[in-house]
């Protein structure tokens, strides 16, 4: 008897041992490792196919402004491969619209407007990108989080972003990785 409590105290003090090593996630991050357990679907989605102009810290996407700060290579090297575009969350935005909201007339009202996509167009957004390795499952996938803020707008709009390369290998730098990368997961946070 007074072996086996001993032997479940030290289990319990190892573990507690053990546990105090890996660092907390903040509750930002338990909310992205929940949403990925619970929302997930993957979807392929396209390259942006019209031209890309880069300069010292914005790009433009054909008549589609995104700024970016010029130090974070990151951001640029997923937004200069065309896999996040502000094309794509305007359609997403939408889209996430019609899915969500029950109101019959507003849906209405919005196909009758000339143009359905102006009330959720995303143009002139500063945006960052950031990586949650926490929540990588293998070397051939890479999870982020993506932060829009458009000056017009009080709040600030995070997306969890997911990509995905067959090609990949471990330790592989991110501007690496996204070069022969897919989006293969969006969705608003």
């Amino acid at each position: 008897m007074k072996l086996q409590f001993s032997l479940i105290l030290c289990l319990l003090f190892s573990a507690v041992a053990f546990g105090q090593k890996k660092e907390a996630l903040s509750s930002k991050d338990q909310h992205a490792v929940e949403h990925f357990k619970t929302e997930y679907k993957k979807k392929n989605y396209k390259k942006f196919e019209g031209k890309i102009v880069p300069t010292a810290n914005q790009i433009l996407f054909d008549d589609k402004l995104v700024l970016i700060d010029k130090s974070d290579k990151m951001t640029a090297s997923i937004l200069l491969q065309g896999l996040i575009y502000p094309q794509l969350l305007t359609d997403y935005q939408m889209q996430k619209f019609l899915d969500e909201t029950t109101d019959r007339t507003q849906k209405r009202f919005l196909k009758l407007q000339k143009d359905p996509k102006a009330s959720f167009d995303v143009n002139n957004i500063l945006a960052k990108i950031t990586e949650l390795p926490f929540l990588n499952v293998n070397e051939k996938v890479r999870r982020f989080r993506l932060n829009t803020k458009n000056k017009n707008l009080p709040n600030s709009i995070n997306y969890f972003i997911e990509l995905t390369n067959s090609k990949a290998v471990k330790n592989m730098s991110v501007e690496e990785f996204v070069k022969d990368a897919k989006l293969t997961y969006l969705d608003q946070e």
